[in-house]
Formats: structure tokens, sequence, C-alpha cells
């Protein structure tokens, strides 16, 4: 997906839709993490924030969307004491290079941008940056990949004269993968200041399919509180 043209709805949308959410259920499940955490996709930096109040651990926030990590290194810039300690890293996940494994892996709305062949050479490469034993955490919706659907609004919000709004369609599907059209729109009453659409491909494996390929890569479940799954490195 064009994130040039979803960017500018990114933090609105977010704030009110799955955000809140992980900010309730993720912080259990890092009790005991000390030394560094991983995330994988960090965005614009909503949830690389909380990670960083939640624990004491250095944190790498792996995000390889320029338009992103301008945002990312922005909200950092206001929280200066986050500067010691949030490494910002600009390229994609299977290019990994720690320099020391790290005790703990976040995927936050990640999952379904991952085509199947990307996945299987993902988890190896995220078992050999984490420590054994160590916690790998990602956002799951079960049941995989919707059918068609026709267009309809996502949300929308307002700001000052303007309203920011998302719909969407999905063109096509299969067991695992589904193509969707989003449409972006900024209006003013009656009148259309701006529109832009995006067409891609998103994917929803099911939860047989995921939890193979993690035991594949060394990986054993762990529990986890509904929306997410965990996993710890054997």
């Amino acid at each position: 997906m064009n994130d040039f043209v979803s960017l500018p709805f990114y933090d609105l949308f977010q704030e009110d839709g799955h955000v809140p959410v992980i900010r309730e259920k993720l912080p259990p499940l890092l009790a005991g993490v000390r030394r560094s955490i991983l995330e994988i996709g960090a965005g614009t930096g909503l949830i690389t924030t909380s990670l960083a109040a939640w624990t004491p651990a250095e944190v790498f926030a792996l995000e390889p969307s320029a338009g992103m990590r301008a945002m990312l290194l922005s909200r950092l810039s206001d929280c200066p004491e986050l500067l010691e300690r949030v490494t910002v890293l600009p390229y994609d996940a299977l290019g990994l290079d720690l320099d020391e494994p790290v005790e703990a892996m976040v995927m936050i709305n990640v999952m379904y941008a991952l085509e199947p062949g990307y996945r299987g050479r993902l988890w190896p490469v995220l078992a050999s940056h984490l420590e054994p034993g160590g916690l790998l955490v990602f956002t799951w919706r079960p049941g995989g990949a919707p059918g068609p659907r026709p267009m309809r609004e996502l949300t929308s919000r307002r700001v000052g004269r303007h309203t920011y709004r998302v719909s969407s369609e999905i063109l096509e599907s299969d067991d695992e993968s589904c193509k969707t059209r989003y449409v972006y729109q900024v209006v003013q009453g009656d009148k259309m200041i701006e529109e832009q659409e995006v067409v891609g491909h998103a994917y929803r494996p099911v939860r047989e399919t995921i939890q193979g390929e993690l035991e594949g890569a060394g990986f054993v479940q762990a529990d986890a509180p509904g929306g997410l799954l965990a996993w710890r490195l054997a």
C-alpha cells in the first residue's frame, strides 16, 4: 500500500482504532522485559513511545517507510529522554542486523502485510535475533481472509472545517489473501478537497498455518489475551 497516500490519515484513525486496545493488553506480556525490545513495523511511533514507557528496555524501532520514519523521529524529538533509548532502524525486517539478541519482539498490525513466502523467510531471521526463551508477540485476527464486499466507510474524523474519511471495498479474496481498494477523502460539507485511492493485498492466514510456520522456526506458543498471539523461542 502507498504509505504517502495514507500517511496524513494514519495517526488520526489509529489512536481511535487498535492503539488503545494494544496499550491495554500488551503491557502485562512485557512485564519481565528489562534489556531490549525490537518493534517490527514501528510506523509513526504510536506504540514505540508506549514500549519505552512500559519498560526500562532499549527499544529498536524498525520501519522501512521513509514517511513513517519521519513522523516517528518527530515524535521522539518531543521526548528528549527517548532519544538516548530508541534506535530507529531504516530497513526491511529480512535485513535485520542487531549487535546482540533482544529479549522481546513486537509486531502490531503488521501480519496482514506479510505474504506467505515472505513470512517463511522472516521467522528464522527473527529467531536468530531473539534470545532463548525470548518473546515474540503480534496482533492477530482469526478466520482467514474476508470475502468480497462493496465499498463502505470505515471511519471519519473532523479536523477544523474538514472531515477526513476512509472507505474500502474488498475486490476479491482466496483462502489467505484479499485485494482491497481504499479511498481517502478530505471533504468540507459537500465539497471534495482531496481524494486518492490505493489498491493493495492483505494476508490473513489461519491459525494452523501460523502455528506450523512458527513451530518450524523453533517457537513454542505462550499465553496471550484475545487479539494477540505470543510465542517464545525454544
